[in-house]
């Protein structure tokens, strides 16, 4: 029964991003980009209908948010563990295909820590060159006392940093596949600009919650001996 509760694709996945603290519509679908609208919509009321989510109504022209319940967080140790679980155990290389640099950069942009940033606004570009592709670029935004907003079209601020590398180095990286000291040294990620948030950057640019549960190494993801 538990599990016929969690099996819908996507239901896991919702619950995770808003352990993360998205609660608006639009929010939890930037967690999930791979999920149409409808079927977000779909998911959310059957989430609802069966206790693992609650609805709360905003106030005129606000929008509704979205909360898991108290049965729901009773099973947030479990899913981390079993996140945990195939993280140790799921073949790194097969986790670095099919990669999606927006939920990545959402993911990121969720757990930045400011306190180790700058005390004023700081604005970090990522520059991801994802073969065959082509390069994307995103930024972050950082403004002491406010979310961290990630843009996707150029917010024509100055640049304080930009970190430039391929997509797949930058995954590895943050989910523990890999470490950014160790792409940094080997040149397959470039820091440009301000000197301190490059030296800083694995304090304030934390990485998955997984990372550290990982057993994998360099080697098994393929990143040992590329260019």
């Amino acid at each position: 029964m538990a599990a016929s509760l969690l099996e819908p694709r996507w239901t896991m996945l919702l619950l995770c991003e808003m352990w993360s603290g998205s609660t608006r519509f639009n929010e939890i679908q930037r967690g999930v980009p791979g999920m149409s609208p409808g079927l977000l919509s779909k998911r959310l009321k059957e989430m609802e209908a069966h206790g693992l989510i609650v609805r709360q109504e905003a106030g005129p022209g606000a929008h509704a948010e979205y909360f898991t319940s108290q049965i729901a967080d009773e099973l947030q140790p479990l899913i981390h563990g079993l996140g945990e679980w195939a993280h140790r155990n799921v073949d790194c290389a097969v986790s670095l295909q099919g990669l999606d640099a927006r939920m990545l950069m959402w993911k990121i942009r969720g757990k930045i820590d400011q306190l180790h940033l700058p005390k004023r606004k700081s604005v970090i570009q990522f520059i991801l060159n994802n073969p065959p592709q082509g390069t994307t670029n995103y930024w972050l935004v950082s403004k002491p006392g406010e979310e961290t907003d990630l843009c996707y079209t150029d917010p024509k601020f100055t640049v304080d940093l930009y970190i430039v590398c391929e997509l797949r180095t930058l995954t590895a990286a943050w989910m523990g596949h890999s470490t950014f000291e160790k792409e940094i040294d080997k040149g397959r990620i470039s820091l440009d600009g301000h000197d301190l948030m490059a030296r800083t950057l694995t304090k304030w640019l934390i990485r998955s919650s997984f990372a550290d549960s990982s057993n994998s190494t360099a080697k098994k993801a393929g990143l040992v001996g590329r260019a």
